[in-house]
């Protein structure tokens, strides 16, 4: 049929009064022409059937799974494939006496079938990747990191091939004159080198995950992507930083996953007490405070437990400073125990302590120590405003204060007087 076409063009161009032999190659020049017109239609032809019909067909299938190799330019890129496989089988057909230009012709659309057959690759790399995280291990075991690692040799094999089509030399050539380049291609592909070593670690010993709370120097946010180079953290106030991936193994950074899974987050944190204000406890005021449910029985068993003592001893109580007796601050830290004992927004499975720290020259510190039974960041404060905020409404009821500097207004006030 080729042949016909072309004795057909030729005796066209006969009857136009060219000589045979320029006939001839103009018959061939129009027959190319031909053979990429017709190549190019049916390339649209059959990506208007993929896309029109075969999609709609995949989309109304039961298996969810096949859908998300569409949209990735993967019709396309098979479609491509008909124009190259038909100019790459009939371009000598169709000029046979034009070798130079078909040798031309045939290297051009054999790297155009390396790069399609390598961009087909990527995109079912692509909608594997996208398959594997629709799992809910994906969010534990990122695998963004192989995929890309993948995709990085997918290309430079890709390279190597057109580069060996290009100056027609065969693969294992190449590959022995790249050895002479390994040095090279080492700082070249240094950092994507370090980040598959750093995510293969990173993957392996559950370090990161996708959505952990992580803190690395400037980062402090939740980690939304792990790549082969870099790992991306959506920080609170809403900025993005990235962090190199190799930097996670090498350097130490802070995953808060730890605290979520445990069903606590830690509250820690002080009031200063003035120290003037620290005294023993006289009858009237252990009478106050026995009013005070929390402590009332702590109250009636600690002074058994004083008045035994100090019997046993023979201890003179008529001075204050003998034998053992309650402070205020004492039956205040006790209350503070039960009152976080008690409140049942807190998780009493973890350690839960109210204790002095080493006196500053503020005051006394006195710690609350505990970990609250909700761990996201609203609740979480909510939870601890409301126990300092009952602390400081009920620290005057032990006759204590909580140290404030002086203001200038305060100054003042104490110069009018």
């Amino acid at each position: 049929m080729i042949t016909k076409y072309l004795e057909i063009l030729t005796k066209l161009f006969l009857g136009l009064r060219f000589s045979e032999e320029t006939a001839y190659d103009l018959a061939q020049g129009v027959g190319i022409i031909s053979l990429f017109v017709v190549s190019f239609m049916l390339f649209f032809i059959v990506k208007f059937i993929l896309r029109r019909y075969v999609a709609n067909l995949i989309r109304k299938t039961k298996f969810k799974y096949d859908d998300y190799f569409l949209g990735k330019k993967l019709e396309r890129r098979i479609a491509f494939l008909v124009p190259v496989y038909m100019i790459k089988s009939l371009i000598y057909d169709v000029a046979p006496d034009l070798n130079a230009l078909n040798a031309f012709i045939y290297v051009i659309v054999r790297v155009c079938e390396i790069t399609t057959y390598t961009g087909i690759l990527l995109s079912i790399l692509n909608s594997l990747s996208d398959i594997y995280n629709s799992f809910d291990v994906s969010k534990n075991k990122p695998m963004k990191g192989f995929i890309q690692v993948i995709k990085i040799f997918a290309v430079m094999i890709c390279v190597l091939l057109v580069i060996g089509v290009l100056i027609n030399k065969d693969l294992s050539n190449l590959f022995i004159g790249l050895g002479t380049l390994s040095a090279v291609l080492m700082l070249v592909f240094k950092d994507p080198i370090l980040g598959f070593v750093g995510g293969i670690s990173l993957t392996a010993n559950d370090m990161v995950r996708i959505g952990d709370w992580i803190v690395k120097g400037d980062a402090d946010g939740n980690v939304i992507d792990i790549g082969l180079t870099t790992v991306k953290v959506k920080n609170w106030d809403n900025t993005i930083a990235t962090i190199p991936t190799y930097s996670l193994i090498s350097d130490p950074f802070i995953n808060w996953r730890g605290m979520t899974e445990s069903g606590g987050r830690r509250i820690s944190r002080s009031i200063i007490i003035d120290i003037d204000t620290i005294k023993f406890c006289t009858p009237e005021m252990l009478e106050k405070y026995k009013k005070f449910q929390l402590v009332s029985q702590y109250i009636t068993d600690k002074e058994a437990e004083i008045t035994e003592y100090n019997k046993q001893n023979n201890i003179d109580t008529s001075n204050l400073v003998n034998g053992r007796r309650q402070t205020n601050l004492g039956v205040f830290r006790a209350y503070l125990q039960a009152y976080i004992k008690q409140n049942p927004n807190l998780n009493h499975e973890l350690t839960m302590l109210v204790r002095q720290k080493d006196p500053t020259e503020f005051g006394v510190p006195l710690q609350i120590y505990c970990f609250s039974a909700k761990t996201d960041w609203i609740s979480y404060e909510a939870i601890q405003n409301d126990i300092f905020d009952h602390i400081y409404a009920v620290i005057k009821q032990f006759d204590l204060k909580v140290y404030q500097r002086p203001s200038s207004y305060s100054l003042s006030l104490m110069n009018d007087k």
